[in-house]
C-alpha cells in the first residue's frame, strides 16, 4: 500500500553517470565546468552535403564496448548506448550489486529520451529508399522506440521493478527523476536509475531545427554561440548526451552504507497549455513549475540559493524564464539568488538535459561553488537577474538548489535538492 504524505519516504541520490560534450566522468566534466571551457564545436558526424548546420555538441572519446558487449550495442541506437554507459557508471557510482545489497524486485527504471533512435530512424529510412522496404532492419523498432532504452537498462541492470520511459521533449530527462521519486515515496521500489539521453546530432533532425528556426546561427565561433540571457543570443545549440542518477529511499541507503550525495526533495511539473514550441510569454506555466516543487520540498523561496536554469539561448524562453523566477522569488530574485544556465558549456542534450543539469546541481553543493554561465558578454536588459556571468562563484555553503526544464509542447518541470551530511540530515 501506497504510504500517506505524512510518512513518505525520503529520496537521496547515491550515484551519478554521465556522457557528456564536455566529459564522460564527474570529475572530467566538474573541471571543464570550472574552467569554463566549452564543449561546442564543429560537427563531423553529419556529411557536408546534408548539413544545415555546422556546430554542436559532440561527444568525443566514446566506445560502446567500455560499457556493453559489442553484439548488443551495435543493436542499440546511439541514444541506447549512452543511456546504457551512463546507467553503468551511476551505477558503479553507487556501488549497487542486485543479489547482494538490492533485490531485483525492488529496483526499477524510468529512462526516457526525448526523440528516440533519431540515427536510426534516418538510416532505415534511407535503406528503405535506396534498397527497398523489404530491406528494413528487423531490429528497426526496438532501437528507435523512446522507451527501448529503459528496456535495455532493465535487461543489463537485472531491474525488474517499475519501468517506463516518460516522454516530454526537453524535460524528460528531469520529469524522469520526478517520477522516479514518486514511485520510490509510492513504496513501489527501493533503488531508482532515472534521467534521460538523447542522439540528435542527424542531417534529418537538425534540419528540422533549423526549419524551425531555433538554433543559433552563429556558426563562425561555435564555442561562443550559446549565450543564455545575453542580448545577443540567437537560438539554441543542439548537443548529445545522457545523464543518469541513482535514486534511494534513505532507509534503504542508510542500511547499507551507501555514500549520500543530495536529498531529493521536491518536484513539481505543470503544462502551459499555450503553444507547441513557444513558451508562456510570462513564464506562467514556468513559475507554477517551480512553485510546486517549492511545496513539495516545504522550502521557502529564500532557502534556494542557486537555480540551474533552463536557459536554452532563444530569445523568448530565456526571458519567460527569467519573469518566471522573479514571480516566484519575489524581490529575492534580485538579491542574493544566482541563476545560471550550464547549457553555455555544454549545449541543449534535449532529453538528456534535465539529468546532467540535476547532476550539475548536485555537484555544485558539494563543491560550494555556483556553476557560471559563459559568453554572457552583453546582458540582456529582459533578463535582469544573477547569472553568475563568466566565471564560477565560490559559495560558504551551498544547501538548497533548483533546476528547471521546460519543452516543447509546454511541459515544465523543476527539481529541488538539498544537501546532506553522511547520515543523509539536510544541512
Amino acid at each position: 500500500m501506497a504510504p500517506d504524505t505524512l510518512s513518505k519516504p525520503r529520496v537521496v541520490v547515491t550515484g551519478m553517470g554521465a556522457i557528456t560534450p564536455i566529459g564522460n566522468s564527474l570529475d572530467a566534466i566538474w573541471s571543464r565546468v570550472m574552467s569554463g571551457e566549452s564543449g561546442i564545436g564543429y560537427l563531423s558526424s553529419i556529411l557536408p552535403e546534408e548539413m544545415t548546420c555546422r556546430i554542436g555538441g559532440e561527444i568525443k572519446d566514446f566506445c560502446p564496448e567500455d560499457y556493453m558487449d559489442k553484439k548488443e550495442a551495435r543493436r542499440m541506437d546511439r541514444y541506447m548506448q549512452f543511456a546504457m554507459a551512463a546507467t553503468s557508471l551511476a551505477f558503479k557510482d553507487a556501488d549497487l550489486r542486485v543479489g547482494d545489497n538490492i533485490v531485483a524486485e525492488r529496483l526499477g527504471v524510468v529512462l526516457g529520451s526525448g526523440a528516440g533512435g533519431m540515427g536510426t530512424m534516418e538510416s532505415q529510412l534511407k535503406r528503405a529508399i535506396q534498397q527497398g522496404y523489404h530491406k528494413v532492419s528487423p531490429f528497426f523498432v526496438p532501437m528507435m522506440l523512446p522507451d527501448s532504452g529503459a528496456g535495455r537498462v532493465s535487461i543489463a541492470f537485472k531491474a525488474r521493478g517499475p519501468n517506463k520511459a516518460v516522454i516530454t521533449a526537453c524535460s524528460t530527462g528531469s520529469d524522469c527523476i520526478g517520477e522516479a521519486l514518486r514511485a520510490l515515496q509510492r513504496g513501489e521500489a527501493d533503488v531508482m536509475i532515472a534521467g534521460g539521453a538523447e542522439a540528435p546530432i542527424y542531417a534529418l533532425a537538425v534540419a528540422g531545427f533549423v526549419s524551425a528556426r531555433a538554433l543559433s546561427q552563429r556558426e563562425d565561433e561555435p564555442t561562443r554561440a550559446s549565450r543564455p540571457f545575453d542580448k545577443d543570443r540567437d537560438g539554441f545549440v543542439i548537443a548529445e548526451g545522457a545523464g543518469v542518477l541513482i535514486l534511494e529511499t534513505l532507509e534503504h541507503a542508510q542500511a547499507r552504507g551507501a555514500q549520500i550525495y543530495a536529498e531529493l526533495s521536491g518536484y513539481g511539473c505543470s503544462s502551459d497549455a499555450n503553444d507547441i514550441v513557444a513558451p508562456c510569454p510570462d513564464g506562467d506555466g514556468a513559475a507554477r513549475a517551480m512553485i510546486m516543487a517549492l511545496q513539495d520540498a516545504g522550502l521557502t523561496p529564500e532557502a534556494i540559493q542557486y537555480i540551474n536554469a533552463h536557459g536554452t539561448s532563444t530569445p523568448l524562453g530565456d526571458v519567460a524564464e527569467t519573469l518566471a523566477i522573479k514571480r516566484v522569488f519575489g524581490e529575492y530574485a534580485k538579491a542574493g539568488l544566482m541563476v545560471s544556465s550550464t547549457k553555455s558549456l555544454h549545449g541543449h542534450l534535449l532529453g538528456g538535459a534535465g539529468a546532467l543539469e540535476a547532476i550539475l546541481c548536485i555537484l555544485a553543493m558539494r563543491h560550494n561553488i555556483a556553476p557560471p554561465t559563459i559568453n554572457l558578454d552583453h546582458p540582456d536588459p529582459q533578463c535582469d537577474l544573477d547569472y553568475v556571468p563568466h566565471q564560477p562563484r565560490p559559495v560558504d555553503n551551498l544547501r538548497a538548489v533548483m533546476s528547471n526544464s521546460f519543452g516543447f509542447g509546454g511541459h515544465n518541470a523543476s527539481l529541488i535538492f538539498r544537501k546532506t551530511d553522511a547520515a543523509g540530515v539536510c544541512g
